[in-house]
């Protein structure tokens, strides 16, 4: 019997790095991953008999199809997803190959949402939003709210040190998420709101202890208050050492949007970040922590239960949240046709089992 296939574009990135040593731990797949670079250029000793290299651009239509429709699941790694269009999930619905992403972009998850109806009549599972935040972060909020009888307000808080193992798409991504003003829903109406504005203190376990968290746009947003009918999802995001949250914030309310947006912006400020955080990543760490809290009722009386995530590297806990969910559909144990974010489909005891088998502790308190 042939092996499976697992697609991942974008795999020599550091996330998609991360998703395909998960692959390789976790299931018998063959792992294919992309890039930009030729073959010839991508040394022998990082691949093995699982773990293949293919020189792609997404542009190349005719190969992306290919790619595609010879594998069992595809992973898009690819972003700024911000960028991104439709073309990877249409060609997978086209070809009856379940997708997965680690998009952590409200545009781009809205445009794969759309095509729900598309992907049930294919027959295609496609899970969006994987990762760590969104992706675990998601799960944690499930366990948090089926706690509960009733549910008010779910407070999502992230906190990474450094760099957190990411390399520069990622913080493209995070500079690309302060240039306007982001739609959040409270109190059961959409409001704008300020990125990187209300400055929050919040509290982790150890190694992190009080943190600060700023307002940043994320798509837990959009999906948790579809999912949970909440009436309100806050989304909070903040780094470590704290002065790099002072420095994020002169890029949030001073630098002129216009400057952030061109492609000198674009690109000037996360080659500024890369550099310092290399230099603070052996004292600060490149961990993640997660805060999630969720308000309602139990039994007629108010609960907060809150559940919280610690992990020493940000890239490694993303490889994980995204490697389950591909684990699962390879084995069948994941099957719901349509488009959905990780909350409404990945089942508790699912993703507590899987993390447990990834050495990933979530811990609860009411």
């Amino acid at each position: 019997m042939a092996r499976q296939q697992v697609l991942i574009l974008g795999g020599r990135g550091r996330i998609g790095h991360s998703v395909a040593d998960d692959l390789l731990r976790h299931t018998q797949a063959v792992v294919v991953i992309t890039g930009r670079r030729p073959a010839a250029e991508v040394a022998a000793a990082e691949l093995d008999e699982r773990l293949r290299y293919c020189c792609l651009d997404l542009a190349d239509r005719e190969g992306l199809e290919q790619a595609i429709a010879s594998s069992q699941v595809v992973v898009h790694c690819a972003g700024p997803f911000h960028y991104r269009d439709e073309t990877v999930l249409d060609l997978c619905i086209h070809h009856g190959i379940n997708y997965v992403d680690v998009s952590d972009c409200v545009s781009y998850t809205r445009k794969m949402l759309a095509r729900r109806e598309a992907a049930q009549q294919a027959g295609v599972t496609a899970v969006v939003n994987t990762g760590i935040f969104p992706g675990i972060s998601n799960s944690m909020v499930r366990q948090c709210v089926e706690q509960l009888d009733d549910v008010e307000e779910i407070h999502l808080s992230y906190v990474v040190s450094g760099s957190g193992g990411a390399g520069l798409t990622v913080m493209r991504t995070t500079f690309l998420g302060l240039m306007h003003p982001f739609p959040a829903w409270v109190n059961g109406q959409w409001v704008m709101v300020t990125p990187y504005s209300a400055r929050q203190l919040i509290q982790l376990p150890a190694p992190y202890g009080n943190a600060h968290v700023y307002w940043y746009e994320m798509p837990e947003t959009l999906t948790l208050a579809e999912t949970f009918a909440v009436k309100t999802v806050v989304t909070k995001f903040g780094s470590i050492p704290d002065f790099y949250n002072h420095l994020t914030w002169i890029a949030a309310h001073i630098f002129p949007k216009s400057w952030i947006r061109s492609k000198f912006g674009t690109e000037f400020l996360p080659q500024v970040s890369y550099f310092m955080t290399r230099i603070t990543d052996p004292w600060s760490g490149i961990g993640v922590g997660i805060r999630a809290e969720v308000k309602g009722s139990k039994n007629g009386h108010p609960k907060t239960v809150v559940a919280t995530l610690v992990h020493d590297n940000t890239a490694i806990a993303a490889g994980a949240g995204t490697g389950s969910i591909v684990a699962l559909l390879l084995n069948g144990e994941l099957r719901q046709p349509g488009v959905w974010a990780v909350e409404a489909v990945l089942p508790t005891p699912q993703f507590e089992a899987t993390m447990r088998d990834r050495q990933i502790h979530i811990s609860a308190c009411c």
